[in-house]
């Protein structure tokens, strides 16, 4: 495997994914759980959000949010994983400038809508809980619309910037980028000349979304955990709790990975790069594979339709 040499251009041609550096060795088989997870994510996602869409009785609005939270799943896991199943597979490292610049947006502005759909999700956990008697006043279809639009321009709005001053930059060092996607660091530190703006950007990007979102399902729970607290029977906080159980595990399925991919990115530099690179692919990948197994394991709704469903394919 031989690396492109240094350029000296505004924007070069193509870029060089690495991949995972460190683990050259083990692509092969590396890539066969890698593909394996993808398949599970695009599968279970699908028949999640396909139930909900043709089971009448599962049009509300926790269960529309999770609809839009399986496509959401289906196209950060998309964004990343073909290109890098060719990476190992094929050994196709080159990805064009437009291309690696169009797989940067995606990756980001999906994850920021995988953020404020759990903003969302809390959102909806508050109201059931704290507000039962005015769940279906406050939660209509056409909130839960608006929600989705607000969170989606968003996305759009802090991510277009980003890519935008990523492509006024110029690239005089190697073009090799030291990842297994067009993550926006990766491909910043590649940069010659000042590139203090997007690294400052890039972090307040990181506060506005992260940063926010997480603040906000915390005091969403602190809210909730008061009024659970509250209730007369052992027996009521239990089963209360358990409406929440399956949205605080995918909760933590999402952050804990994301935080610590950015923790170690930006300031991990003892860290092995392999690890770094690794933690962040996964932080891709492993959320939208387990999040419908979650949700089917942990939502009766869902559970026994698919049931039905296994048991209908057996006859």
């Amino acid at each position: 495997m031989t690396r492109p040499n240094h350029t000296d251009m505004d924007n070069p041609p193509s870029f060089f994914l690495v991949g995972i550096p460190g683990l050259e060795t083990a692509y092969f088989l590396l890539a066969f759980p890698f593909c394996l997870t993808y398949l599970l994510a695009l599968a279970g996602n699908g028949i999640i959000f396909l139930i909900i869409q043709m089971e009448n009785s599962l049009h509300q609005p926790m269960y529309m949010l999770l609809a839009m939270l399986s496509i959401v799943d289906m196209g950060l896991s998309s964004s990343t994983i073909p290109k890098m199943l060719t990476i190992f597979w094929l050994g196709a490292h080159d990805i064009a400038f437009n291309a690696c610049l169009t797989q940067m947006f995606f990756i980001h502005a999906l994850a920021a809508l995988e953020s404020g759909l759990l903003v969302a999700m809390a959102l909806d956990r508050y109201v059931a809980v704290c507000c039962p008697l005015r769940y279906t006043a406050i939660l209509t279809g056409f909130t839960i619309a608006k929600l989705g639009l607000a969170i989606t321009a968003r996305a759009v709005v802090l991510l277009v910037p980003l890519v935008l001053m990523v492509m006024r930059l110029h690239f005089c060092q190697t073009r090799v980028i030291v990842h297994s996607y067009c993550e926006h660091m990766a491909v910043v530190k590649l940069a010659c000349g000042d590139t203090k703006i997007n690294s400052a950007y890039g972090l307040v990007v990181v506060a506005i979304v992260i940063g926010f979102d997480i603040m906000f399902v915390s005091f969403s729970y602190f809210l909730i955990l008061g009024t659970v607290f509250r209730l007369p029977s052992k027996d009521a906080r239990w089963k209360t709790l358990g409406t929440c159980s399956s949205h605080v595990c995918v909760i933590l399925l999402f952050y804990t990975p994301a935080i610590f991919s950015f923790l170690t990115h930006r300031f991990g530099h003892g860290v092995a790069p392999y690890i770094r690179v690794l933690v962040a692919s996964l932080y891709l990948l492993i959320p939208p594979a387990l999040n419908p197994i979650v949700y089917a394991w942990r939502t009766k709704p869902i559970r026994e339709k698919i049931l039905r469903i296994l048991q209908l394919c057996k006859t």
